[in-house]
Parts: C-alpha cells; sequence; structure tokens
C-alpha cells in the first residue's frame, strides 16, 4: 500500500504548479493546502492508480484512502474520494459510521466535503436507505463539515427523487444554521430535491420564508418558475 501512495504522491508533485495553487485558493475563504494539480489530472491519476488499489482487500483500501484524507491536502482527498466511490459495493452499512469520522477528522472544506459525501456517502445510503435516518444527527455535530454533509450526502439520491422525508426533516433543522457553509449545503439540498418534488419544497420555503436566510432560500428556489421564486422572495 505505501508503495501505491507514494507513486501518488510522485505524480501529484510532477504535475504541480504554483499558478494552479494559487488559482485554487481563491475559491475558499478558509486557508486551504493544495499542492496545485488541475482537477482533470487529479481525477486521471486516482483512475491510473486504482487498478493497483482495487487488489488491495477492502480494508486495506479503505484505509489507504484515509491515509490520503488525513494529509489534508485537497488533491489527496479527492483521489481518496474517488477509491472510496469505487469500494462502496464491497461495504457493509456499518462503513457508514467510517465515513461520518473521516468527515469528522479531515474535512477541512467545502470541496473535500462535497466530493466524498456527494457520492461515497450518498451511493452508502442508497444501497442502504435506512442509514439516511441516521443523517440527521448529523445536522447536531459541532463540526461544520459533518453539518453541510449531513445534506449534501443527499444531494444525488435528491436529485432523483429519493429520500424526500429525509431531505425535508435535514433541510428543517438545518436551514437556520449560524454557519453560512451549512445554509449553502441545506440550500442545494432543497434544489435538488426541488427536481422531482416542486410542490413540498415550495411548501416547505414559503412557511419558513419569514426566517429562512437569505442564502439558503436563494439556492433552494433556483430551479423554480420566476412567479415561485417571486412569491417566495416576498416578506410577510
Amino acid at each position: 500500500m505505501e508503495g501505491i501512495l507514494d507513486r501518488v504522491r510522485g505524480d501529484l508533485l510532477e504535475r504541480s504548479d504554483d499558478a494552479t495553487r494559487e488559482s485554487a485558493a481563491r475559491f475558499f475563504r478558509e486557508p486551504v493546502m493544495t499542492h496545485g494539480v488541475k482537477t482533470a489530472a487529479v481525477r486521471g491519476i486516482a483512475r491510473r492508480h486504482w487498478h493497483d488499489v482495487r487488489e488491495l482487500e477492502s480494508d486495506r483500501a479503505l484505509s489507504s484512502c484515509e491515509t490520503l484524507l488525513a494529509t489534508g491536502y485537497l488533491e489527496e482527498a479527492i483521489i481518496a474520494a474517488d477509491w472510496a466511490v469505487r469500494l462502496v459495493p464491497q461495504l457493509g452499512p456499518d462503513h457508514f459510521f467510517l465515513l461520518r469520522d473521516w468527515v469528522d477528522r479531515y474535512i477541512t472544506n467545502w470541496a473535500a466535503c462535497d466530493t466524498l459525501c456527494n457520492h461515497a456517502v450518498g451511493d452508502l445510503v442508497a444501497r442502504f436507505p435506512w442509514t439516511a435516518g441516521l443523517l440527521r444527527d448529523w445536522t447536531a455535530s459541532p463540526n461544520r463539515w459533518v453539518r453541510r454533509a449531513a445534506a449534501v450526502s443527499l444531494v444525488v439520491p435528491a436529485k432523483r427523487g429519493e429520500f424526500l422525508e429525509d431531505a425535508i426533516a435535514i433541510a428543517d433543522l438545518l436551514h437556520r444554521d449560524p454557519d453560512d457553509m451549512v445554509r449553502k449545503g441545506c440550500g442545494w439540498l432543497l434544489k435538488e430535491t426541488s427536481r422531482c418534488h416542486r410542490e413540498e419544497v415550495f411548501a416547505f420555503v414559503l412557511a419558513r420564508r419569514g426566517v429562512m436566510p437569505r442564502t439558503t432560500l436563494r439556492y433552494a428556489i433556483e430551479l423554480m418558475p420566476p412567479e415561485l421564486r417571486a412569491r417566495a422572495m416576498q416578506r410577510d
């Protein structure tokens, strides 16, 4: 495993450059550690070395993902997330708690949070639907990224029209969160839920428009017709 990770880091360092590093930093409010490798190249490195990782037992493969996450580098988090979602067919429901621990311990920015949770956590929830209810507990975490993860883990299933009850429940718990990144994640979940459940999301927004932060509200109604957006933006 150490040899695989050494080769991954060698590839990243070979493709790093200062201009990409400086450009990436502008996308984040908080300091972010980055090698300065373009995302397309990072994903190519992940695919190239997956052929070695998939030969490992699932626990060792997951350990390699965790080792990458623990470095704090954004590119290594993206590779870890890429491998983790490929491992989902081999995982069981107990791994839901492992992924939650990863978010709590290693995630430090929205890009790493969303890359891991949109797909690896979201796909695991889709495999074991009862775990969607456990995401509600994540909304009480003191860690802003765990709270954001509660919402963004359901973004992809919600886009397909799944987990309406859980999405609404999580949004109800998060829509007034004090953290802007959490509110944006909540609004994103509502927006994707509205693709298949516009009436339910509109009713949710309308009932809370007097207290819902504008950031959350604007995200939530983004896909709705102009007349509904106008109604939602009105203050009582």
